[in-house]
């Protein structure tokens, strides 16, 4: 049985500030998979992920993201996310006076807003939150604590993966979710990804390091050079980068 396809990328040319920083990008993801995405710094792999997510600052040039079957280029980030596109942070913000729990709420019941669903009180919703804060191992105190402030860097990747949790998105970029981590930390991160990911679900993981994916196994590995895909292969891909570097994707290319 084929597998329905939650994601495409169709030739995609982006830029910022009138400089190309995406240049002929495909990429197709269906449900049920994990996609990692590596490469050297300046390859793209973070501008990438900011473009599904509809960061303003990125003018589509040409090209097309397909999501569920529709066209999202032109959409703006909330609907984006409240269609089901979610993106973890590579570097998580502070909001010094806000509770994370009241961040959190009001995210959900947005969601359910846009979904011409009920807002959930804050007693219920409380009780929902802390279903998800025991899948990630994550103490309730952090509710309390204004979002990310004060937050070690595990903290804050595990707050991130708390929001993917609580608004179940269909679509999860994570943006070097494994940088600045401690080898606990990792663990117990790719632990609760592991835990969240299903069949009506797909990841994209964006890395530089082979660590996270000894812990979460991509069914595909995606090499990005100079703005574009330029191999792929499937998860033994990462060993052979962490032995050899990237001149073993350029003597790929090299040798067919």
């Amino acid at each position: 049985m084929k597998k329905e396809r939650i994601l495409e990328i169709k030739n995609l040319h982006a830029c910022i500030d009138n400089i190309s920083v995406i240049k002929g990008m495909n990429l197709q993801v269906n449900y049920g998979e994990i996609h990692a995405i590596m490469g050297k710094n300046g390859s793209g792999k973070s501008t990438l992920a900011k473009i599904i997510a509809g960061h303003p600052s990125y003018q589509i040039t040409k090209g097309d993201i397909l999501f569920d079957g529709e066209t999202i280029t032109k959409k703006d980030p909330a609907d984006r996310s409240h269609e089901g596109i979610f993106l973890a942070f590579q570097y998580p913000v502070e909001i010094p006076g806000v509770s994370n729990i009241d961040f959190l709420r009001l995210a959900y019941n947005s969601q359910r807003k846009a979904k011409q669903e009920r807002s959930l009180d804050p007693i219920s919703f409380f009780e929902l939150l802390s279903s998800k804060i025991k899948l990630i191992d994550m103490n309730e105190n952090f509710l309390q604590r204004n979002v990310n402030e004060g937050f070690s860097g595990g903290e804050k990747k595990k707050n991130e993966i708390l929001q993917m949790a609580l608004l179940d998105s269909k679509l999860s970029v994570l943006d070097e979710t494994d940088s600045g981590l401690d080898i606990d930390a990792l663990k117990t991160i790719s632990n609760s990804i592991n835990l969240l990911k299903n069949d009506n679900k797909a990841i994209i993981i964006i890395t530089h390091y082979q660590r996270i994916l000894d812990y979460i196994r991509p069914d595909f590995i995606h090499i990005m050079q100079d703005g574009k895909i330029v191999h792929t292969g499937n998860a033994e891909l990462a060993i052979q980068l962490e032995k050899y570097g990237y001149e073993y994707i350029n003597s790929k290319q090299i040798n067919g």
